[in-house]
């Protein structure tokens, strides 16, 4: 069975999260847990991840907002590491002094490498911590398929994003077009979906 590894990013993910609910729902799901989630260390969280990903080569990542860049640098810094597919879900733009703090700075600039792996950017039109252009920017940078998930602000339980059937639907997508090895696509059929909850 393909593991998928729960990443979440500043803060973790509370008890009603979508990620936490999504943990919950998929037998395979194991997070990513971090020694602090409120003072993120580029090189520990890297690190963290990287074990995680060698002790359970070729899962499927999902990851929130801190949680993007870090797998972005993740695959420029260990390319010998497998990884299956990745969710991107409301990437925060570290770049910018606008729309993210400054205890997170330390993830800029953000890697605009394309990804050797098949991935998707889940993005919303108002989330404050990035800009809709960034977000499509850094997908076709990242060479990942897109969806627009239209006014979903940060796409996180403030945003009312408990339980997201939507996300699921995509993760369970990744799941079962999972190929090892195989060649990797963007054009997927959901590229241009709205990701509706």
């Amino acid at each position: 069975m393909t593991s998928v590894l729960i990443v979440p990013g500043l803060g973790g993910s509370g008890a009603q999260h979508w990620q936490t609910h999504l943990e919950q729902s998929l037998p395979s799901a194991l997070r990513v847990e971090q020694n602090d989630w409120d003072q993120p260390d580029l090189a520990s969280w890297i690190e963290r991840l990287a074990s995680a990903v060698e002790a359970l080569p070729g899962s499927v990542i999902v990851a929130h907002s801190l949680g993007c860049p870090l797998v972005a640098h993740f695959a420029r810094r260990h390319p010998d590491l497998w990884i299956g597919a990745a969710l991107l879900v409301a990437p925060a733009d570290v770049d910018s002094a606008r729309h993210t703090p400054e205890h997170v700075r330390g993830f800029a600039p953000i890697p605009l490498l394309r990804l050797a792996f098949r991935s998707i950017v889940v993005a919303s039109t108002d989330d404050p911590y990035i800009g809709a252009a960034r977000a499509r920017e850094l997908a076709q940078a990242w060479g990942a398929g897109f969806v627009d998930a239209g006014a979903s602000g940060h796409i996180n339980t403030a945003a009312g994003f408990g339980p997201w059937p939507a996300g699921e639907r995509i993760v369970r997508s990744l799941l079962s077009e999972y190929r090892p090895h195989g060649p990797f696509a963007t054009d997927w059929p959901i590229a241009s979906a709205k990701a509706a909850r």
